[in-house]
């Protein structure tokens, strides 16, 4: 078999990233029946244990490809019509013309026009997404509260709108998933969280998959490090959260192995119908949390370089930690990573955020694990 995988190289790769000042990562690439594992640096700052490619993670919004899939699934059933407005299934919280003209299909696609509810029930977050005008100090008052899902949507769905139904380019908010996670449970009777772990997660046989029941994560695992461009210094361990917040939008916890069984069973056609998988890979601009337009379809968005292959998967971001797992279209090659700090760049006089070689090491990872 011809070898596809250097580990030299990968070694390497995931070592540039520790050095350029991540405290630690790990990262599984597959290419058939080829693997590579690695890992580099810390999982604990303070006592040194280091991190291992079998942690479990926080994988934030990779979340959304999994909620979207169950929601898929039960459109396969026929008690889901992805071009059917919300309001015939939620009137009470998406009410009126809104929920007349706002689609299931643009819940998924973050073409709804429904602001983002995190500034509003988080009040130091009342700039986001302009994190340079934010604090940190609603995520340690709200370290451990329990936020009621129904009130976040109402928070989203009150604020004034971002755009109009449908209209391009959408804004991706996580007031889409937490709706989409309400349909869930009117459409099956049961929570949001059963239904995805019995269609999706189950589906898929994932064995360290699953949304938290408490504030920690289940060893083993690494903390998780927030630096809020610069204003925690040093950053702050934020691996004990009560993740009620994001829920099915971004509260699983995974492994770099689970994920890239997920996203290859995904693109086998074995978690949705290729029919439903061909809808998933539709398209259309959507400005990203960060304020950059990206192309996103239902739940997946496309990476790739000019000449290359296209990969689809998801990204994920919370308090202190950060995931990528990327699939290429025909299942073989695949990579997911995961890193215990977030927004490590440094701001400039005008409150921008500046390079940081974290950035060039993590995308070198990326093009080496890819494309080879």
């Amino acid at each position: 078999m011809k070898k596809t995988l250097d580990a030299a190289v990968l070694d390497a790769a995931i070592d540039n990233v520790h050095r350029a000042g991540m405290p630690g990562l790990f990262a599984e690439v597959r290419d058939g029946d080829q693997v590579w594992c690695g890992a580099a640096g810390v999982a604990d700052t303070a006592g040194g244990r280091p991190v291992d490619a079998g942690m479990r993670h926080r994988v934030g919004s990779v979340t959304k490809t999994f909620t979207a899939a169950a929601v898929l699934r039960q459109a396969e059933k026929g008690r889901i019509e992805l071009d059917a407005p919300v309001g015939r299934y939620l009137p009470e919280l998406v009410p009126g013309e809104r929920g007349e003209a706002i689609t299931v299909r643009m819940l998924i696609g973050h073409t709804s026009g429904l602001a983002e509810y995190l500034p509003y029930v988080y009040p130091s977050l009342k700039q986001f997404p302009n994190l340079a005008e934010t604090s940190p100090q609603s995520l340690d008052d709200h370290r451990f509260t329990r936020f009621d899902r129904a009130e976040l949507i109402a928070a989203g769905v009150d604020a004034p709108a971002v755009g109009t139904p449908g209209g391009a380019p959408g804004l991706y908010s996580n007031t889409n998933y937490l709706l989409l996670a309400e349909l869930l449970v009117r459409v099956t009777g049961t929570t949001a969280e059963e239904c995805v772990t019995r269609d999706v997660i189950e589906r898929a046989g994932l064995k360290d998959t699953g949304f938290p029941t408490g504030t920690e994560i289940a060893e083993p695992h690494s903390r998780l490090y927030e630096a809020w461009l610069g204003k925690l210094d040093p950053p702050r361990d934020y691996s004990v959260f009560d993740m009620s917040f994001v829920g099915p939008a971004g509260s699983l916890i995974s492994t770099v192995a689970d994920m890239n069984l997920f996203y290859a069973q995904l693109m086998a056609g074995r978690i949705v119908t290729r029919a439903s998988l061909e809808q998933m890979r539709r398209t259309g601009p959507v400005i990203s949390q960060e304020g950059k337009l990206i192309e996103y379809g239902l739940g997946l968005y496309p990476m790739e370089a000019p000449g290359q292959d296209t990969f689809w998967g998801h990204g994920g971001t919370v308090w202190g930690g950060g995931t990528l797992a990327m699939t290429r279209a025909d299942g073989k090659r695949q990579l997911a990573v995961a890193v215990n700090l977030q927004r490590w760049n440094s701001l400039d006089a005008s409150g921008r955020p500046q390079p940081h070689p974290i950035d060039e090491a993590l995308e070198a990872l990326y093009r080496v694990a890819m494309y080879g």
